[in-house]
C-alpha cells in the first residue's frame, strides 16, 4: 500500500503539473489505504500543496504566470477554497463517499467535452469590468470545488482559462497551477484546524509530488503545447472512461 500511495504522488505530480487531475491518482489510492473520506481528502491536500508549489514556482520563474495580473483570482481562489472545505466538513462520510465519484465524473466531463484549441497568443488579457467579473466568479468557483472536493482542479483551471481568456495552452497551465496552489494551501489550513490530516503520509507523498512536478513541469516547459496537448487529451479521456467503469460497472 506504501508503494502504491508513492507511485501514485509522483505520477500525480507530473501529470498534475502539465494537465491537471492528479488528484484523480491519489484520492482513491488514499481511500483504497482505507482512510475516511474527509482524512482521505485533508491528507491528499498536504501532498498535493508540495506538488502545486513547485510546479507554480517554475512556471512563474519562466514568466508564465503574473501575480500582479491575477491578483484578483488569487484572492477569489482562496475565499472559495475555505469555503468549500468548511461546507465539505459538514457531510456524513457515507454521503462524501456516494458524492466525490460524481463530483470527480463531471469535472472530468466537462474538461473532455471542451476542446483544447491551443493559441500562439502570449499577451494577458486586457483589463475591462467584465474581465473583473471572470476572474472573481471563476477563482471563487473553482477555488470552493478545489476545497469541496478537489480532484481534477487543474483540469477545470486550464480549460477554463482557455474559453474564458483564449491564451496560449502554456500560459493556462502557468495559471492554473498557481490558482491550484492557493487553493491547496487554504483548503489545508482549513482541514489542519479540522483535524482531517494524516501528517505521516501527506508528508511522505508530499516529497513524491513534488519531484513529480519538477519533472512535468520543466518537461511542459521545455517541449511547449505539442507536448501539453496529448498528455492533456490523454488525461481526461483516461478520467472519463475510469469513471463511467466505476459508476456503472
Amino acid at each position: 500500500m506504501i508503494v502504491l500511495l508513492l507511485a501514485s504522488a509522483f505520477l500525480a505530480g507530473f501529470i498534475d503539473a502539465i494537465a491537471g487531475g492528479g488528484g484523480l491518482l491519489t484520492v482513491p489510492a488514499l481511500l483504497a489505504s482505507g482512510l475516511p473520506p474527509h482524512v482521505a481528502l485533508g491528507t491528499n491536500k498536504l501532498a498535493a500543496t508540495f506538488g502545486s508549489v513547485t510546479a507554480s514556482y517554475a512556471f512563474y520563474k519562466k514568466k508564465l504566470f503574473s501575480p500582479s495580473f491575477w491578483r484578483i483570482s488569487l484572492i477569489a481562489t482562496a475565499i472559495g477554497a475555505v469555503f468549500g472545505t468548511i461546507m465539505v466538513s459538514y457531510l456524513d462520510a457515507e454521503v462524501l463517499n456516494k458524492l466525490l465519484p460524481i463530483l470527480i465524473g463531471f469535472s472530468a466531463l466537462y474538461a473532455l467535452l471542451n476542446p483544447v484549441k491551443p493559441s500562439s497568443n502570449t499577451d494577458l488579457p486586457v483589463k475591462c469590468r467584465g474581465l473583473t467579473i471572470k476572474k472573481i466568479s471563476q477563482g471563487f468557483t473553482l477555488g470552493f470545488y478545489d476545497g469541496f472536493a478537489g480532484p481534477g482542479t487543474g483540469a477545470f483551471w486550464t480549460v477554463s482559462n482557455l474559453i474564458l481568456y483564449k491564451m496560449n495552452l502554456l500560459m493556462s497551465c502557468g495559471v492554473a497551477r498557481a490558482m491550484n496552489f492557493v487553493s491547496n494551501i487554504c483548503s489545508l489550513l482549513a482541514f489542519i484546524i479540522l483535524g482531517h490530516v494524516n501528517f505521516a503520509i501527506g508528508l511522505s507523498m508530499g516529497a513524491l509530488l513534488m519531484l513529480g512536478a519538477y519533472t512535468g513541469a520543466h518537461s511542459a516547459i521545455r517541449f511547449g503545447n505539442n507536448f501539453i496537448r496529448p498528455i492533456f487529451t490523454l488525461v481526461v479521456s483516461v478520467m472519463a472512461i475510469k469513471l463511467a467503469i466505476d459508476a456503472w460497472s
